[in-house]
C-alpha cells in the first residue's frame, strides 16, 4: 500500500465523516482516524509493507482498543510492546468523561483486541511475519456512545444515518481492498462478512469468509476463541502456523 496515497484517502474520509450527523441515543462520536491519525498511519505503514493474502475486516473501534490507538482491535499493550508503535494521540472533539482517550498510556485492556493480537503474536512472533499474510482493518472508523457511555454499534443506527455512513465506509473499503489486492476477504464476525458480501460478492477475484468475533459478549468466543479461529481458517484452506510463546504468555507469567 502506498502510504502517501492512503493518508490522502484518510483525509478525504475524515472530511466526509464530519458532514454526517447522528441522533440520540448517540451523544458522543469518536473518530480515531482524526485524533490518532499519526499512530494509525504508522500502523498502516507497518502492516502494508507487503501484499498480504488475507484481509481481515472488523466492525468499528472499541473504547479501549482502536478508540485509544487508531489501530484496528488496537489493544494498547500489543500496539506499544509488540508492534512498537508509540506515536502521540490527541483527544476527540467531544470526549466522554467515562471514555477518556489516553493513547498508549491507557491502562484499560480491550478483550477483543487482546484475543486477536494475542492469537497473532503466538503464531507469528513478529508483526512483520503476521503482516506478510494478513492485513486488519475496521469497516467503520467511528465509535458511537450513549450519554451513559454505553457503546452503540453501526448496525443499530437509524436507517437514514446508517445509509449515509455505509456509503462513505463502502467507498473507503473498496479503495483499500483494491490497493492491497488480497485473495481472501474475511469478516471478523457476521456484520463484517455481510458488508464484504454486499460490496464484493459479485467479484470472482475474491474469496469471502468469516471467523468468530473475539468479543466477550459472545459465549462461543469465551470458549477457546483462538482454537476456534485456527479451525475456521483450516476449514477455509488458509494455513496458520502453530502457536508458540508470546507476549501474552510472558505477561501472564510476570
Amino acid at each position: 500500500m502506498d502510504i502517501q496515497s492512503y493518508a490522502e484517502r484518510v483525509d478525504k474520509l475524515n472530511r466526509q465523516l464530519r458532514r454526517l450527523s447522528f441522533s440520540e441515543p448517540v451523544t458522543h462520536v469518536y473518530n480515531p482516524l482524526d485524533y490518532a491519525k499519526s499512530l494509525h498511519i504508522a500502523y498502516c505503514k507497518l502492516a502494508g509493507q507487503s501484499r498480504p493474502d488475507v484481509f481481515l475486516l472488523g466492525m468499528n473501534p472499541g473504547p479501549w482498543g482502536m478508540a485509544q490507538t487508531g489501530v484496528p482491535f488496537g489493544e494498547v499493550n500489543f500496539v506499544r510492546d509488540w508492534m512498537k508503535l508509540s506515536e502521540a494521540v490527541g483527544k476527540p472533539r467531544n470526549e466522554h468523561p467515562k471514555r477518556p482517550v489516553e493513547g498508549v498510556d491507557c491502562t484499560r485492556s480491550e478483550v477483543s483486541g487482546a484475543r486477536l493480537w494475542g492469537w497473532a503474536s503466538e503464531r507469528y512472533q513478529s508483526p512483520k511475519r503476521f503482516f506478510n499474510q494478513f492485513f486488519i482493518a475496521n469497516y467503520c472508523p467511528l465509535s458511537f456512545m450513549e450519554a451513559g457511555g454505553r457503546n452503540v454499534t453501526p448496525d443499530k443506527l437509524p436507517a437514514v444515518e446508517r445509509k449515509s455512513l455505509f456509503r462513505v465506509c463502502d467507498e473507503m473499503l473498496r479503495w483499500m481492498v483494491e490497493a492491497i489486492q488480497p485473495t481472501w476477504l474475511i469478516g471478523v464476525g457476521g456484520f463484517a462478512e455481510k458488508r464484504l458480501a454486499e460490496i464484493f460478492g459479485d467479484a470472482e477475484r475474491y474469496k469471502i469468509g468469516r471467523i468468530l468475533h473475539p468479543s466477550p459478549a459472545s459465549p462461543a468466543a469465551n470458549r477457546d476463541w483462538a482454537g476456534s479461529v485456527d479451525r475456521q481458517f483450516a476449514d477455509l484452506g488458509i494455513s496458520i502456523p502453530a502457536a508458540k510463546n508470546s507476549i501474552t504468555k510472558k505477561r501472564r507469567a510476570s
